[in-house]
């Protein structure tokens, strides 16, 4: 497999393909993703097993979330046999990259606690304590950064392609960071979007 290079002004027509999709169907896009990010939630919330389950189950929510959106693409609309498609044939293969994907996640939480990160979000911290929590925060992205490069594309190189875990985690780095102009094109897209609309809706409001 050769991952294409992209050209940075990608990043922008990404966002625009976004709002293309979402226009498709807005209730049903919104429903689809609202409890993806609420099981998210509620899964890292479970006492005791929730931080060490959302991992494995993660490349499973995503492609049952890629699922929804390609039928939202192709026909306007899902039902449950469009969000679970393929997922029966690929189980094995996709609960192999949850692991791989848990091996990951424990590597970072073993490494912030060698260097000594503090993450724990608390009440009445003072301005040092905020700065410090920024600085570790920041950190933490930083080297989480080829985690994520590496599990973007994964899940549904995995389903779709039928390419191998291991190798779908392998080929997701390659075209993520092949690809980062584009990336940091559509974060900031993402960023000014951000910004634009809420503000757009604001002065309307008014």
């Amino acid at each position: 497999m050769n991952a294409r290079r992209l050209s940075a002004n990608h990043g922008v027509l990404w966002l625009l393909a976004g709002f293309s999709l979402f226009r498709r169907n807005p209730p049903l896009l919104t429903l689809l993703t609202f409890t993806y990010l609420l099981l998210v939630v509620v899964i890292n919330l479970i006492p005791a097993i929730g931080p060490f389950l959302l991992p494995l189950v993660l490349p499973l929510l995503t492609v049952i979330l890629a699922n929804g959106c390609r039928s939202i693409e192709v026909k306007g609309a899902f039902n449950g046999t469009d969000l679970m498609r393929e997922v029966a044939d690929r189980r094995q293969a996709i609960m192999h990259l949850g692991g791989l994907h848990l091996l990951g996640s424990a590597t970072m939480v073993l490494v912030s606690a060698a260097l000594g990160m503090d993450l724990t979000l608390s009440e009445n911290l003072t301005s040092e304590q905020m700065q410090d929590l920024a600085l570790d925060l920041g950190l933490f992205l930083m080297l989480s950064t080829p985690l994520l490069m590496a599990f973007w594309f994964a899940p549904l190189l995995t389903l779709w392609d039928k390419i191998p875990p291991a190798k779908s985690v392998f080929f997701s780095f390659v075209a993520s960071w092949r690809n980062w102009r584009a990336f940091f094109m559509y974060g900031v897209a993402v960023g000014v979007a951000g910004i634009i609309v809420p503000g757009i809706l604001l002065v309307t409001a008014s």
